[in-house]
C-alpha cells in the first residue's frame, strides 16, 4: 500500500479588474515636502485609479548603506504614517515591506541571470548613486540594484511605475527583463510602462536645487508649527535684496516657489509678488505668509498622523496585511516562473 502525497500549489491569482502600479520609498528617514510635490500628491491620486502596491524598500536601502541598521524598524514606521497622513488609504493601497516577501530575492536571482554585467553598468543613475554616497566601486548590490527593482514591480505584475525622468532607465531594463524571460520560457510578465508625472521638484530653505535631509534644508511633513516656523523664517530668498525698499526678484526665489506650491489663496500670493517686485513688502511679512500657508497644508496631515499614532499596533497590522497580500501575488509568481523553467521538478 503506498501513499500519495499531494504537494500543495498557490491559489489561481483572481482577475485584474484595474491596471496596478508598482510604486514606493526607501526608508531611511521621514518623507518632506520634496516627497509631497515630487511623488506624495501624485500617488493619492492614482490610488483612485489603480490597484496600487506601496513598497517599503529595505532591501533597497542596503545598496547604500550598511551602518545604522537598528533605525531601519523606526524609519519603516515613519514612511508608512508619512504616507498615511498624506492620504494614502491602506483600504485601497497594499502597503507591504520588501524583506516580508523573501520570493523578491528569488525571483531577482532568476533575473540576475538574464542581464549581462555591462548592460547592468549602463544604468544613468549608478554613476549618480556612487557620487551622492561617496562609493568608490560599487558593491555587487548596487550594481543590481535595478535588476532587484524589476523584481519588485514583476513579482506583483506591475503594469505602471510612477517613476522621474532620473528613474527612467530602470523601467526600461526591467521591460527588457520581461521581455526576455517571456521569450525564453513562457509569457508570465506584462511589460510595464513608465508612468512620467509631471516634474516638479522642491528647492531646500537654503536655496540649492533639491530638499534633501541629509542637506538639512527639508520641512519634514511631521515636523510642528515651531519648528516649521524656524525653517521658513531662515529660508534662502534675493541675495540682492538688501532692504525691504529695494526691488526684488520673485522668479527663482525659493519662498515664492513654496507659495506657489502650498499657498492657497492665490491672489495673495500675486499681491505679494506685485508688491515684492516695487520694494513694497519685507522678506519677514513673505515669510509670515508662507508659515501661514503652511501651516493651513501641514495642520490636516499631522491630525491624521495623530490619529494613527494613537494606536501604536495600527501600523503594524497595516504593514502585515499589506505584506500578506503581496507575498501571496509573489509566491504565484514564483510558481509560475519555477514551472516555465522547468524548475518545478520536485514540486513547490
Amino acid at each position: 500500500m503506498t501513499t500519495e502525497t499531494t504537494v500543495p500549489r498557490p491559489a489561481a491569482a483572481p482577475p485584474k479588474t484595474r491596471k496596478r502600479i508598482l510604486t514606493g520609498d526607501r526608508p531611511t528617514g521621514r518623507l518632506h515636502l520634496g516627497h509631497y510635490v515630487g511623488t506624495l500628491e501624485n500617488r493619492v491620486k492614482l490610488q483612485t485609479v489603480y490597484d496600487t502596491f506601496l513598497l517599503v524598500a529595505d532591501y533597497h536601502m542596503l545598496t547604500t548603506r550598511l551602518e545604522g541598521l537598528d533605525e531601519i524598524g523606526g524609519h519603516v514606521r515613519n514612511v508608512v504614517l508619512d504616507n498615511l497622513s498624506v492620504g494614502i488609504d491602506p483600504e485601497r493601497v497594499t502597503i507591504y515591506l520588501q524583506s516580508l516577501v523573501p520570493e523578491t530575492a528569488e525571483i531577482h536571482l532568476y533575473f540576475s541571470m538574464l542581464v549581462t554585467v555591462p548592460r547592468a553598468q549602463r544604468i544613468p543613475t549608478l554613476k549618480d548613486q556612487m557620487r551622492d554616497h561617496d562609493i568608490a566601486q560599487p558593491s555587487y548590490g548596487l550594481l543590481g540594484y535595478p535588476i532587484l527593482q524589476a523584481a519588485d514591480i514583476l513579482c506583483v505584475k506591475g503594469d505602471l511605475v510612477p517613476v522621474g525622468r532620473d528613474q527612467e532607465s530602470h523601467i526600461e531594463l526591467t521591460r527588457e527583463i520581461a521581455r526576455r524571460f517571456n521569450e525564453l520560457f513562457a509569457p508570465v510578465f506584462p511589460v510595464p510602462d513608465a508612468l512620467i508625472p509631471d516634474e516638479r521638484l522642491l528647492p531646500g530653505t537654503d536655496g540649492s536645487s533639491k530638499m534633501s535631509k541629509s542637506l538639512d534644508n527639508a520641512i519634514d511633513l511631521a515636523d510642528e508649527p515651531e519648528t516649521v516656523r524656524l525653517k521658513v523664517k531662515s529660508m534662502y530668498t534675493d541675495p540682492g535684496r538688501i532692504r525691504a525698499t529695494d526691488p526684488g526678484r520673485v522668479e527663482g526665489n525659493p519662498v515664492f516657489i513654496y507659495h506657489d506650491a502650498f499657498n492657497d489663496d492665490s491672489a495673495q500670493v500675486e499681491d505679494l509678488k506685485a508688491r515684492y517686485r516695487t520694494g513694497k513688502v519685507g522678506d519677514v511679512e513673505v515669510k509670515q505668509r508662507l508659515y501661514e500657508a503652511l501651516e493651513r497644508f501641514l495642520a490636516p496631515i499631522r491630525e491624521r498622523r495623530a490619529r494613527y499614532e494613537r494606536d501604536p499596533k495600527l501600523v503594524e497590522e497595516i504593514i502585515a496585511a499589506g505584506s500578506e497580500r503581496a507575498r501571496s501575488e509573489a509566491r504565484r509568481t514564483l510558481h509560475e516562473m519555477r514551472a516555465a523553467m522547468r524548475l518545478d521538478y520536485f514540486g513547490e
